[in-house]
């Protein structure tokens, strides 16, 4: 049901796309939802500032991000990396790729990071690193989907950490989704947003072995169906001590500050502090 909703969701044009996910969002917004339960705690613990009417306005606004979000991918999964790359309306810092140094590529849920790597793999290789669903069926969807041309999967596994450590080796470049949950093991506690939770080590550990560039990678949704900006930025991260936890905040703090800068277009819906935070319903 779901392969055909979003083959559904391909045939459309990205303006018609968005006003689908728009219409999506405002539902998950109007009712009582589990997308609009973990959003709404979420932005209270990240954003205790703002008010309740700006909390409730940032929550409908991000639900709608969401709805987007998941009417896009299929567009998105369902056409070629050149037809992605049309999306594309202004790329800024792409010469931080011309280093020589090998490059992780820093990428954030926040946007549509689902064409990131695509429209990179119209030119270059690249791995991803990606966390298998629970949902086989819905595994295999993806994964046909995503691993696609110069575009590889890498599981999020010690299978998937050699085969990310090879493509280093090799001078491709690699993207990864640190702001997720990485398990009992593979994370340590650090500050986000001011409140402890899980976080990956693997990024910042590749990137001092293999002496890598860090780039914060993201492609921020513009309004109205126009398209997408694709961003690069470089994040400067403390490598001469071995104080693992002071760069993993530095990580933090710099997905923080771009989150910040697009508080509407961040995954909210996503259980991040889950190893800190109960989700329960109320």
């Amino acid at each position: 049901m779901t392969g055909l909703f979003l083959s559904l969701c391909s045939i459309l044009p990205l303006k018609t796309n968005h006003l689908l996910g728009s219409f999506i969002g405002k539902l998950l917004f109007i009712f009582n939802t589990d997308a609009k339960r973990v959003t709404s705690q979420n932005i209270k613990i990240c954003l205790p500032h703002l008010s309740s009417i700006e909390k409730d306005l940032l929550i409908k606004k991000s639900l709608v991000e969401t709805g987007k979000n998941l009417t896009e991918s299929g567009l998105i999964w369902n056409q070629d990396f050149s037809e992605n790359s049309k999306y594309i309306r202004n790329i800024n810092g792409s010469d931080l790729l011309e280093s020589s140094n090998k490059t992780i590529l820093l990428v954030p849920h926040i946007g549509c990071w689902e064409i990131t790597g695509r429209v990179l793999a119209d030119s270059r290789k690249v791995t991803f690193m990606f966390k298998p669903l629970n949902d086989q069926k819905q595994n295999n969807y993806l994964f046909k989907r995503r691993n696609q041309g110069n575009l590889s999967m890498a599981t999020a596994d010690k299978a998937g950490v050699l085969q990310i450590q090879r493509t280093l080796k090799n001078g491709d470049l690699v993207g990864i989704l640190p702001d997720q949950d990485p398990g009992e093991e593979g994370g340590i506690l650090a500050p986000f947003f001011n409140k402890e939770v899980n976080t990956m080590t693997l990024l910042v550990r590749l990137a001092k072995k293999h002496n890598a560039q860090v780039l914060m990678f993201w492609a921020n949704r513009l309004d109205n169906g126009k398209g997408y900006d694709l961003n690069y930025e470089p994040l400067d991260i403390n490598f001469d001590g071995d104080d693992i936890l002071q760069q993993v905040t530095t990580m933090n703090i710099a997905i923080e500050n771009l989150i910040k800068r697009l508080p509407e277009q961040y995954m909210w819906s996503y259980r991040r502090f889950k190893s800190t935070h109960s989700y329960n319903k109320p």
